[in-house]
C-alpha cells in the first residue's frame, strides 16, 4: 500500500504534523508545494488538492483527503490506538488538552493566516501595516492568555502532548523566539524543551536547516 502523502512547506504548519507521523513510524511521503505566499503557482498547484490551499493537507493510503492540523493530530491518535500527542478519553488531562489544542489551532495560528500576507485580506495598501500590527499585537495577547494556563515541564504537566508540538513549531513564527522568553517564559522553556527532544532531531534538521 502506497503511503499517506503530506502536503507541506517546510519551517510551516505542516512541521507539526510531520512531526507526528515521523515519532509514529508512519510512512509517508513529504510534498513540498512551495512558497503559498509567494507562488501562485504553488497555490493554484495545492487547490487541486485542498480548495484553501493551506498546509498541512495529508492524503490517506485510500485517497481520502485530511486538512486542519488539529483533525489530523486526532486521527493519527485514533489511527495508531496510540496516546503519545493526545490524551486518552478517560486521561485526567483530557479536557484540557482539547480546550487548548482548539484556542492555539482557532485563535493563535489562526493569526498567521491573516498577518502573514495581509494583502488577501484588506485591499487598501496603505491600510496592511496597520492591519498587521493589530494583528501581531493580538498574538502577543494570546500568548498571554495561555502563558497562565500552562504547566511543566509541559503544557500539561508532566505529560507530553501535541499541544507541547504546536509550541514549539508557532515559537519559530512572530512575535518569535525573544519575544517569548522576555514574555510568555513558559512557552519559550516548551518550545526548547522540545527542540531537544532525540526523536525529532531529524525533522528539525528538515525544516530548520540553518536553526
Amino acid at each position: 500500500m502506497a503511503p499517506v502523502t503530506l502536503y507541506g512547506h517546510p519551517g510551516w504548519g505542516s512541521t507539526i504534523v510531520e512531526a507526528q507521523l515521523a515519532w509514529l513510524g508512519i510512512d509517508f511521503e513529504f510534498k513540498d508545494v512551495g512558497d503559498l505566499y509567494e507562488s501562485p503557482e504553488a497555490r493554484a498547484g495545492l487547490r487541486r488538492v485542498n480548495p484553501l490551499a493551506q498546509v498541512p493537507t495529508l492524503v490517506l493510503e485510500d485517497g481520502q483527503i485530511m486538512t486542519e492540523s488539529a483533525a489530523i493530530t486526532l486521527y493519527l491518535a485514533d489511527r495508531t490506538g496510540r496516546d503519545d500527542f493526545v490524551p486518552a478519553p478517560q486521561s485526567p488531562e483530557r479536557a484540557a488538552f482539547l480546550r487548548w489544542l482548539v484556542f492555539i489551532v482557532a485563535n493563535v495560528y489562526a493569526v498567521a493566516t491573516f498577518s502573514d500576507e495581509p494583502e488577501r485580506f484588506v485591499p487598501d495598501e496603505a491600510a496592511r501595516a496597520g492591519f498587521r500590527a493589530a494583528m501581531d499585537d493580538h498574538r502577543k495577547r494570546l500568548y498571554q492568555i495561555l502563558e497562565p494556563a500552562i504547566c511543566t515541564p509541559w503544557f500539561l504537566g508532566e505529560r507530553f502532548s501535541a499541544l507541547d508540538l504546536y509550541l514549539s513549531v508557532m515559537s519559530r513564527w512572530r512575535p518569535g523566539r525573544d519575544w517569548l522568553a522576555e514574555n510568555a517564559p513558559k512557552v519559550h522553556a516548551i518550545a526548547t524543551r522540545v527542540d531537544a527532544l532525540p526523536k525529532l532531531q531529524a525533522v528539525w534538521a528538515r525544516n530548520y536547516p540553518s536553526a
